[in-house]
């Protein structure tokens, strides 16, 4: 599968990858800062997310080879990659299937661990907005499965222009989630390189009894806290979550 993708700038590749509901464009200021200064910034589109091809069901695995059929279609043969939540057990799973495509990895507020179960409601939710439904009654209708009105928002990005549907593939995502919100290693997999695991402060998705896992995976990881950020630590601390980045991910020294 070639995913959509957004790409920016020149010089050193780094792959982006979004979470669970998101797209591409969601790292749009990130990204352009990314490459200002002198990185090849490539954003994908995951399966069944943004204008990426739709999948009946999905996982890491399918997920990880779907990144590196893109990097090839792009002429990328190594990249540094960050994946946030969703795209953050994606890059995981890249490296320690495919580590000659990774050079160095920072993964966002997520842990190889499986989730409780989640998100059902709001998917079942979703489906049911009809067609041609007002922005403002789509989120009254979303409100029951999901309280929170700045997610909702999140998810009402996700609608076609005209209102006609969801641009997203709602049944491959619902048929994934088990997957999704799973988590199984490859057996004997490590991924020798450097890696950082990058929590928000307010979150609890990295916690300390995930570390064990952690080093047996990535025996290299360094772990950092980004004051005053949840689980989009991208999105709620925009300028601490860039300067890590830029302080662990080099620019100008070639692969």
């Amino acid at each position: 599968m070639i995913l959509n993708a957004i790409e920016l700038g020149e010089g050193r590749p780094l792959i982006l990858l979004h979470g669970l509901f998101g797209q591409a464009r969601n790292f749009g200021a990130l990204q352009r800062r990314l490459a200002a200064g002198g990185r090849r910034v490539v954003a994908f589109d995951l399966p069944n997310h943004g204008a990426s091809p739709h999948a009946a069901a999905v996982d890491y695995c399918f997920m990880a080879a779907a990144v590196v059929e893109s990097l090839d279609a792009r002429g990328i043969a190594r990249a540094d990659v960050m994946g946030h939540s969703m795209g953050g057990k994606a890059a995981m799973m890249l490296a320690l299937t495919a580590p000659e495509h990774v050079a160095r990895l920072v993964i966002s507020d997520v842990a190889p661990y499986a989730y409780p179960p989640r998100w059902t409601e709001l998917v079942a939710a979703m489906r049911a907005v009809p067609p041609g439904t007002a922005r403002a009654e789509a989120d009254a209708l979303l409100a029951p499965a999901e309280p929170d009105a700045g997610v909702r928002a999140f998810i009402l990005t996700n609608r076609k222009p005209d209102a006609s549907g969801w641009r997203i593939g709602l049944e491959g995502i619902g048929a994934s989630m088990p997957a999704i919100l799973g988590w199984s290693s490859p057996e004997e997999a490590r991924f020798e390189g450097p890696v950082l695991f990058v929590a928000g402060e307010h979150s609890t998705y990295i916690r300390p009894e995930n570390r064990p896992v952690i080093r047996d995976l990535f025996p290299a990881a360094r772990f950092v806290t980004v004051k005053g950020a949840g689980h989009w630590v991208h999105a709620d601390q925009p300028e601490g979550f860039a300067a890590v980045l830029e302080g662990f991910l080099p620019s100008g020294e070639p692969l």
